[in-house]
């Protein structure tokens, strides 16, 4: 199969099971009475949103895997290899692009037990940061095992090469992933907003591992992208359906594995540049307020709810921080291209 094909084939597929997913499952998650609880501790008007269906993050699951192995499979009965094509693929990118898959359904589960307690057993905080902190050092663990086990222990740097990592790499690697799945889920604080700027992460990797010759990982990539493309008509402002920590988990173990994938997690600071934002600001208000006692650099951390405080809708607040990124991915597109491919 033409791999451009394949890839289009992909999205629209991804995105057509994600949009009529939603006729089924957001009625379910309604019936099951599987709604958003709105804390207080968030903008007052948020308390609209109560009982919005929460774990719509189901839609660009299934959508995303379903995609992704319907593609690979038509084009190998088709006699093509796809999935294994491309001039860099080795033994050990599939088991990145697998173990990735695995780890962000991991992650998606984890996110899936926190959203259950608290919409079913009505704990609004969810799983304890002790619990969900250990569930996910040990995905983590397991994931970057495999890596290991695999030849992994690198990564590309642009301008530079690739950089044998040693030991540091489980300590890079536990830090990356950490950061980067819950950079992730603060990032789903308003409607659209993860959606639009993972999205627009999914396109520069679809574009970053086609470059590199990486078919398989573009094909996933493309397969991400039309869930979410599928899965925003709903959750557009006002949203019918929230994706829940099972939906933003998995987004971040998807980014992750997305990055390593093309053997660079460090472009996750260009690709990712929203997700970045909104991380150290969480991490600045904190630390902020402690050294003051009491004093705040923003109205409220996130930064998304900063701009929501000075007045901005949340549809501007969406397309603002997509183009954000899509400037951050272009730089990092930029980067790899010259840095790595023609380097």
């Amino acid at each position: 199969m033409n791999t451009t094909a394949a890839i289009l084939l992909a999205v629209v597929l991804s995105f057509l099971i994600a949009f009529l997913l939603g006729f089924a499952v957001i009625p379910w998650l309604r019936r099951l009475k599987f709604g958003q609880t709105i804390l207080d501790i968030g903008p007052a008007w948020h308390k609209a949103k109560q009982g919005t269906p929460t774990m719509g993050g189901i839609l660009f699951i299934v959508s995303t895997l379903f995609s992704f192995a319907a593609v690979c499979l038509t084009d190998y009965l088709l006699g093509g290899s796809l999935f294994t094509s491309g001039s860099a693929v080795t033994d050990s990118v599939k088991v990145k692009i697998v173990g990735g898959i695995l780890m962000a359904v991991g992650f998606g589960l984890i996110g899936f037990a926190d959203d259950y307690i608290k919409v079913v057993k009505k704990r609004n905080l969810g799983l304890t940061i002790m619990q969900k902190s250990v569930a996910q050092i040990l995905l983590m663990l397991a994931y970057l095992g495999a890596l290991y086990m695999s030849g992994n222990t690198y990564m590309t740097v642009p301008f530079v090469g690739n950089v044998e990592l040693g030991f540091f790499f489980w300590i890079f690697g536990m830090a990356v992933i950490y950061a980067t799945v819950n950079a992730v889920n603060f990032t789903d604080g308003i409607d659209g907003l993860c959606g639009s700027v993972t999205a627009v992460a999914a396109i520069a990797f679809i574009i970053a591992a086609a470059l590199k010759g990486l078919f398989g990982v573009s094909l996933l990539a493309g397969a991400l992208l039309g869930g979410l493309l599928g899965y925003l008509i709903w959750n557009w402002n006002p949203s019918k359906v929230i994706m829940g920590d099972l939906g933003s988990m998995f987004l971040g173990g998807m980014v992750v594995a997305l990055a390593y994938a093309i053997d660079c997690p460090l472009i996750i600071l260009c690709f990712g540049v929203v997700y970045v934002m909104e991380f150290l600001s969480d991490i600045i208000q904190i630390g902020y307020f402690k050294a003051t006692h009491g004093k705040r650099i923003f109205k409220m951390a996130p930064i998304h709810h900063h701009f929501e405080m000075c007045g901005w809708k949340e549809k501007k607040i969406v397309v603002v921080f997509s183009l954000i990124n899509l400037l951050g991915s272009a730089v990092g597109v930029a980067l790899l291209y010259y840095g790595v491919i023609r380097g």
